[in-house]
């Protein structure tokens, strides 16, 4: 169970990161068990199956200044919601699915969690709330410049912007929840007011997973080249104020063309212990 303590939520994230991700066939099989026979532990396993992605669409959200795991239980409503809901025939994977009940759950909690009263009452103004937050690049008032370019790419009008972002920067002040029925399909319906342009999230998680392993990979190859290689490498590539090719050869009493020369042979050995 989440605490929202930083231990906690490591705990957590090693616990869903070892369950293993299904394929699509046990996602078939899963999903029918479910819903043709009723099997309650066949929901469960797609969900625990699934919760990985649920984490990584919560830290996306972490500018908001909410409770982590609150946000990350939030999503996971919205991803029991959507296998409840999941229909196979429709050609998609689950989390494709998924991932917009997952955002609809956390946006509500934010939305109902935000300082601010009233600050997003329409379908319209949740929209242009999110995308004003990702689009504000600082914590000041926007420029009528900026202003402008935001109404343009959000497709609103200027007034509209600036009046959101005056409900953003307002004080605090008690929050009015919303009477909305949790359970009511058309108010949660993503359909209705969200939208996303990210890519799926298993991609993404798979991009990092290479991003990581490409890094270790770049370490153990950069340590088995000589001390040398290693420290013009260092100084030529991955500091501030690098060094030229003459400033070395000084240091290493050997000529700038022989700097050069180590320098290419450790790029094309680190390229080649990569690709082993």
């Amino acid at each position: 169970m989440l605490n929202g303590s930083g231990d906690s939520l490591q705990l957590y994230y090693q616990s869903i990161a070892s369950i293993p991700i299904l394929s699509h066939e046990d996602e078939l099989v899963l999903t029918e068990k479910y819903h043709e026979h009723g099997d309650l532990e066949a929901a469960q396993s797609l969900v625990l199956a699934h919760l990985r992605f649920v984490a990584h669409i919560a830290r996306s959200y972490k500018g908001y200044g909410l409770n982590m795991a609150d946000l990350i239980q939030e999503g996971n409503i919205g991803l029991m919601k959507a296998v409840k809901r999941f229909d196979p025939a429709h050609g998609v994977r689950l989390i494709s699915y998924a991932v917009h009940w997952i955002r609809a759950e956390m946006h509500e909690y934010i939305i109902k969690n935000w300082r601010l009263v009233k600050v997003a009452t329409t379908k319209a103004q949740r929209k242009l709330f999110f995308n004003l937050r990702k689009a504000k690049s600082n914590l000041g008032w926007l420029t009528a410049e900026e202003t402008k370019n935001v109404a343009q790419d959000l497709g609103v009008k200027i007034e509209e912007v600036t009046e959101m972002e005056r409900r953003m920067a307002s004080a605090d002040i008690s929050f009015d929840p919303s009477s909305d029925d949790d359970d009511n399909e058309d108010y949660f319906s993503p359909a209705s007011y969200l939208h996303s342009h990210d890519a799926n999230p298993a991609q993404l998680i798979e991009h990092d997973n290479l991003l990581e392993d490409h890094q270790e990979q770049l370490k153990d190859a950069f340590l088995k080249l000589d001390e040398r290689s290693r420290d013009i490498l260092k100084r030529r590539w991955l500091q501030e104020g690098k060094p030229t090719l003459h400033d070395l050869a000084d240091e290493y009493a050997i000529s700038a063309e022989r700097v050069r020369q180590i320098e290419n042979n450790a790029i094309l050995k680190l390229r080649k212990l990569i690709a082993q």
